[in-house]
């Protein structure tokens, strides 16, 4: 019996281009039969809230950057020319026209391949984020999780 390769990604960017580099890189590591893990972090736990709003008791604080971080994939900017919100449909305009999947097609993707999406903990409670708020079928998880993920793995990502 051969052991899995392993693979883990910390994506602590909030930018869409690199949140869909890591689900590319990801998805294509589960597609060798890696076994691969996401571990968010920060502005990164943004591509794991849900578009919706999603009311929750919070402090002052945690309200201000929950109204200041983007809601979703959707809402995410780019790293580079942005463009006041034209690049992000730039690009979503240009990965239709040559039929790549889009972000949260990658992420439905990245789960049905078994790709364990971990939500930092820690960064949750400092940013005011409750569990509500992001998507269903992730783990919660500290960076001693991520680690122990980490220690195993021949390909280790900081995106």
């Amino acid at each position: 019996m051969s052991v899995k390769e392993k693979s883990t990604i910390v994506l602590f960017s909030g930018d869409m281009d690199k949140a869909i580099a890591a689900f590319i890189i990801a998805n294509g590591a589960a597609a060798y039969d890696h076994e691969v893990t996401i571990f968010f972090t920060f502005w990164g736990l943004n591509a794991l809230r849900k578009d919706e709003l999603v009311p929750t008791k919070k402090g002052f604080l945690e309200r201000m950057f929950g109204k200041m971080m983007p809601r979703g994939v959707n809402k995410m900017g780019l790293s580079k020319m942005n463009f006041g919100g034209m690049g992000p449909k730039m690009i979503k305009h240009l990965m239709k026209k040559h039929n790549v999947l889009t972000l949260p097609q990658l992420i439905e993707l990245a789960q049905e391949q078994g790709v364990k999406l971990v939500a930092c903990t820690m960064t949750m409670d400092l940013l005011g984020l409750q569990k509500e708020e992001l998507l269903n079928g992730i783990d919660y998880a500290g960076v001693g999780a991520y680690l122990g993920d980490a220690t195993d793995a021949k390909v280790n990502l900081f995106i």
